[in-house]
């Protein structure tokens, strides 16, 4: 799509499993050539800068919502937090989800600290006017083992409307707990999916585990010891 930024690996691996034993959660790869668009004879130097950046998580605890617009000084906080949850499948072994955090989204591969990249990441947006979301593709209607994943077909709903500019200018609401700025509607999703509170079916016990996520998304932030205070509650 016009001004958004699509990445893939430009060597293909064909791998033939006959078991689970190699890899859980194997993922494949394309030559970038494969992707519709993509310049006959090669991407330039030079491109416009994307007018939107999606950050990706899944929680699994059915807290976040599938959504939201990060505010400048909320995006430090996401990107070097990188939470997400890790779920069934993803390691070998690993049969419960629990939350994990991967400074900009991919710790292991960050060979300079994670504050560089923060840094040169919100110059770039702030510069380019460039909107950040986080993207939830996880649960609704509780924790794993009681609600259900988000549907793919309502978060592909969500993404084409985030990538055409149709959220530009939707009316938000505030998240109590995280300080998340999430639209009231969204064309094609059903609004209960836009508010996990009401989701969750107890909302004293979302509120304790939010509150709970909200604390360790603080402590985990601290770590990276910026002067700005986190956007939560």
């Amino acid at each position: 799509m016009s001004g958004s930024r699509i990445f893939s690996c430009t060597a293909l691996l064909l791998v033939a499993y006959a078991g689970a034993h190699a890899a859980d959660a194997p993922y494949p790869s394309k030559p970038i050539r494969f992707i519709l668009g993509y310049p006959p004879g090669g991407a330039s130097d030079v491109v416009a800068p994307p007018r939107h950046v999606l950050f990706l998580t899944a929680d699994a605890f059915g807290l976040l919502p599938p959504l939201a617009r990060l505010l400048p000084e909320q995006i430090n906080q996401y990107f070097l937090s990188g939470y997400t949850a890790k779920l069934a499948g993803t390691e070998a072994g690993h049969k419960t989800p629990e939350p994990t955090f991967s400074a900009c989204f991919g710790a292991p591969f960050m060979p300079r600290p994670a504050r560089d990249y923060a840094k040169l990441l919100r110059e770039r947006v702030e510069a380019a006017r460039t909107s950040v979301w986080l993207v939830n593709t996880g649960w609704t209607g509780g924790p794993y083992g009681v609600g259900h994943r988000l549907p793919i077909a309502e978060t592909r709903r969500i993404v084409r409307a985030i990538l055409s500019s149709e959220l530009d200018c939707v009316s938000l609401r505030r998240d109590r707990h995280f300080g998340l700025h999430v639209p009231l509607h969204v064309h094609g999703v059903r609004p209960e999916l836009l508010d996990p509170r009401a989701a969750y079916g107890d909302p004293r016990r979302y509120d304790e585990q939010a509150r709970a996520l909200a604390g360790r998304l603080i402590d985990n932030y601290a770590q990276h010891e910026f002067d700005e205070t986190p956007q939560t509650g």
